[in-house]
C-alpha cells in the first residue's frame, strides 16, 4: 500500500473514529433520558426533540477535538470523560432533588463539599458503570483497531460544526414551536432540559448566570420604582384582631428539616403515632397550625428556606442566595428588630461555613452564630450533617437563656434529613414497611425529631422562657422525592402518585405558637415568604414600607394562592404542574382554566420583582421609614474561645 493510500485511509479512520464516538455517547444519553429523568413527555414532538437534543451538544464538543489533529483521539476521549461525568452528576443530583445541576450549584460545592459524603453515596448504584462504558470502549479502540489515526485537514471541523448548528437551530425552532418564549419565561428547568438538552441546558445556564453577575452593576436606584408600585398594589394589611398581640415576646423559630406535612396525625399499622406531639400541637389553643402551608425552595434547599423566612423575597432559580448573593444589601428581620430592642441569635450543630452562613448571616444582621464550635461534637452525638437533635436542643438551652430579651432567634434541626437512616441506640420506633430503604427511615427519624422538639418545649417551659415566647416552627423542603413516588402511593393509600398529589405532597408544617392568643387550625394556603410579615404584624411591626413578596397569613386580604420557584403554583381551586392545570381535589386535567391563567400571570410577575431585587441588588438603594440599616462588618463570629458575636452586639 502507497503513502497516498495509507494517508486516504487514515482519514477516513478518524471520521469513522468520530461518529462512533458521537453514535455511542447520543444513545448512552438518550438511554439516561428515559431511564432517570421524569421530564413529563407529552407529545410525538416532544419525543422526538428528546430523541435529536443530545446529537448537536455530541457533534460539537466532540468536533472541536479535531481540530487537534495528532491528539485527536486524546482530546475526544477526554471531552467524552468530562461529558460523562456532567451527565452522571445529573443523574445522581436529579435522584434526590428532581433537578439538573447548575453553575451556581457548582459554586456551591466549595462551600458544602466534605459534608455531603453519607448523602451522595447514597444515591449511587453500581450499574452506574453504564454511564461510563463508551469513554472505555473508545480507549480501547483507540489502542487497537483505531491506533495509527490523525487528523490532517480543518474541513472535517468545519463540516461537523456547522452540522452541529445546524441541528441545534432546527432543535430550537421545533422547541419554540411547542413552547414559546422557551429561553424567556420558563422558570423550570426540566422544560430546557426536555427540549434542549443537559449539555445545551449547561450552556444556556452558564450565559444566565454570566448574565446575572453583570446586572447588578448595570443596576441603579430608578429600578426601584417599578418594585414598590407592585409592592403597593399588593399588600395585604394586617388583621387588627391579631395586629400587635405578641408586642416585645421572644421569637424562636425551628427549622424542621425535611418535614413534610403528611407526616402529621399518620400512624403507624399497630396504632402509634409517627409525630405525637406535633400532633398534639395542631390541638393546641394558643398554636396557630397551617395544614396548607407549602416549601418555595428552589436549589439552596434548606438555605433557601433561611431566606424566604427571614427577608420576604423568593430564593434564586439557579444556585442560592446564601452562596451566590451573600453580598447583597438585606433587611432581614434580625436587623428589623434590632431596630425594636431586639438581640439576635442562631443555632446550628453544624460549622458556620456549611452554606456560607457565616458570612451572609452578617448580611443579615445577626449578633450571634453558635455553631458546631459550641457543642459536643462526639461520635455518639453526631450523625450525617452535624449534631443530632436531641443534644442539639439541650446544648442549646444555656445559649439561648444567656441572650439579652426580648431575643430573635433561629434554631436548625439536622437529623431528620436524607437517608434518613438512624443510628439504633436512639430509636425503638417500627421503619415503615413499603419496599423503599429511604421511605421507611424517614419515620424513624421523624418520630426522632418529634421527641426532641417535644424535649426542647419542656425545657423552654422549665426556664421560664415559655410563656413570653413566640415559637414558629416550619419544615424547611420536602424530606421523599418524586423518585420514591411508588413507595409514597403506599404510604397515602392512593393508587398513584399524580401530578395534582405530588404538588400537595409539598405541603410542609408551620406552627406558630403564641402565649395567650386563640390560634387554631388554619385552611389558608400560604408559604414561606408569607411568614414575616406574619410574625412582624403579631408583634405590632407594619410591614407596608418593606419591599417584601409576602401576605400575612392572617391578613383578611390573604392570597389564597402560592407559588413554586420553578413557575408553578397550588390554590384550593387549582393546581399547576410543568405549565399544566388541575384540579385540587379531583386532579384532573383542566384544558384552557382563566383561573389558571389569571393565577400563572401574577405568579410570572411576582417572581420576575422578586429577581429583580435579589439579581440587582436593589435594597442597597431602597430605605424603609424607621428602618436603620446595619453594616455587615460591625460582625464577627469567632467561636467560644474568641469574642461571641458582634462588635456591634448589645446580647453580652
Amino acid at each position: 500500500m502507497n503513502k497516498l493510500q495509507l494517508s486516504k485511509k487514515i482519514n477516513k479512520s478518524h471520521i469513522t473514529f468520530f461518529f462512533i464516538a458521537v453514535v455511542l455517547f447520543w444513545l448512552k444519553t438518550y438511554a439516561a433520558y428515559q431511564i432517570e429523568f421524569n421530564l413529563g413527555i407529552d407529545n410525538t414532538l416532544q419525543k422526538f426533540l428528546l430523541l435529536i437534543n443530545p446529537l448537536s451538544s455530541a457533534l460539537f464538543f466532540f468536533g472541536l477535538a479535531l481540530l487537534f489533529k495528532k491528539r485527536f483521539k486524546l482530546v475526544l476521549i477526554v471531552t467524552n470523560f468530562f461529558l460523562s461525568f456532567l451527565l452522571y452528576a445529573n443523574i445522581a443530583y436529579y435522584r434526590f432533588f428532581n433537578d439538573f445541576i447548575t453553575v451556581p450549584v457548582l459554586m456551591q460545592t466549595k462551600t458544602n463539599a466534605g459534608q455531603l459524603g453519607d448523602s451522595a453515596l447514597s444515591l449511587m448504584s453500581p450499574f452506574d458503570f453504564f454511564y461510563f462504558t463508551d469513554f472505555f470502549v473508545l480507549i480501547a479502540l483507540a489502542l487497537t483497531a483505531f491506533k495509527q489515526i490523525t487528523v490532517t485537514s480543518k474541513n472535517t471541523f468545519k463540516i461537523v460544526i456547522l452540522f452541529a448548528i445546524t441541528t441545534f437551530l432546527f432543535n430550537l425552532g421545533l422547541a419554540e414551536k411547542d413552547r414559546p418564549q422557551l429561553l424567556t419565561r420558563s422558570f423550570d428547568r426540566n422544560y430546557l432540559v426536555k427540549y434542549l438538552g443537559a449539555y445545551n441546558f449547561t450552556i444556556y445556564d452558564t450565559i444566565q448566570n454570566i448574565r446575572s453577575s453583570s446586572q447588578r452593576a448595570l443596576a441603579d436606584s430608578s429600578d426601584v420604582t417599578d418594585v414598590e408600585n407592585y409592592r403597593k398594589a399588593n399588600y395585604a394589611e394586617p388583621n387588627p384582631d391579631y395586629f400587635g398581640k405578641a408586642k416585645g415576646m421572644n421569637v424562636i423559630y425551628i427549622s424542621m428539616e425535611s418535614f413534610q406535612t403528611f407526616m402529621i396525625d399518620y400512624k403507624m399499622p399497630d396504632g402509634q403515632e409517627v409525630t405525637p406531639f406535633l400532633n398534639s400541637l395542631t390541638r393546641d389553643k394558643n398554636t396557630f397550625y397551617f395544614k396548607n402551608f407549602f416549601h418555595q425552595t428552589g436549589q439552596g434547599k434548606t438555605s433557601d428556606a433561611e431566606f424566604l423566612m427571614e427577608n420576604s423575597l423568593y430564593p434564586m432559580a439557579q444556585g442560592a442566595v446564601f452562596v451566590n448573593k451573600a453580598q447583597n444589601t438585606y433587611q432581614a428581620m434580625p436587623a428589623i428588630l434590632k431596630g425594636q430592642g431586639y438581640s439576635s441569635a442562631v443555632f446550628h450543630g453544624n460549622y458556620k461555613t456549611f452554606w456560607n452562613r457565616n458570612v451572609i448571616y452578617k448580611a443579615f444582621g445577626y449578633d450571634q452564630f453558635f455553631d458546631a464550635e459550641y457543642y459536643s461534637m462526639t461520635d455518639e452525638n453526631t450523625k450525617n450533617y452535624g449534631l443530632k437533635d436531641k443534644p442539639f436542643f439541650t446544648e442549646s438551652m444555656p445559649m439561648l437563656k444567656s441572650l439579652k430579651q426580648p431575643f430573635y432567634t433561629k434554631m436548625i434541626t439536622l437529623s431528620n434529613h436524607f437517608p434518613f437512616e438512624m443510628d439504633p441506640e436512639d430509636t425503638d420506633f417500627p421503619a415503615g414497611d413499603f419496599g423503599d430503604t429511604v421511605v421507611d427511615q424517614y419515620f424513624q427519624s421523624s418520630h426522632y425529631m418529634d421527641q426532641a422538639l417535644e424535649q426542647f418545649f419542656n425545657d423552654l417551659k422549665a426556664s421560664g422562657l415559655y410563656e413570653n415566647t413566640v415559637v414558629v416552627m416550619y419544615g424547611d423542603h420536602y424530606g421523599i422525592s418524586e423518585n420514591h413516588n411508588d413507595a409514597m402511593a403506599q404510604v397515602l393509600g392512593v393508587e398513584e402518585i399524580t401530578p395534582a398529589l405530588n404538588a400537595k405532597l409539598q405541603r410542609v408544617p408551620l406552627f406558630i405558637h403564641v402565649p395567650g392568643v386563640d390560634g387554631g387550625i388554619q385552611e389558608q394556603f400560604g408559604g414561606e415568604v408569607d411568614v414575616r410579615p406574619t410574625v412582624l404584624h403579631l408583634l405590632g411591626i407594619d410591614t407596608k414600607d418593606y419591599l417584601e413578596f409576602g401576605s400575612d397569613l392572617l391578613s383578611k386580604n390573604h392570597r389564597n394562592w402560592t407559588l413554586f420557584r420553578n413557575g408553578d403554583f397550588v390554590s384550593p381551586e387549582v393546581v399547576q404542574v410543568k405549565g399544566k392545570c388541575y384540579g385540587t381535589e379531583t386532579g384532573e386535567l383542566l384544558e384552557n382554566s382563566d383561573t389558571c391563567k389569571s393565577i400563572e400571570e401574577k405568579v410570572n410577575s411576582e417572581l420576575q420583582m422578586s429577581d429583580e431585587v435579589v439579581y440587582k441588588d436593589l435594597l442597597r438603594f431602597y430605605q424603609p421609614d424607621g428602618y436603620k440599616a446595619i453594616n455587615p462588618n460591625d460582625y464577627e463570629y469567632l467561636g467560644p474561645k474568641m469574642n461571641k458575636g458582634s462588635k456591634a452586639s448589645t446580647s453580652n
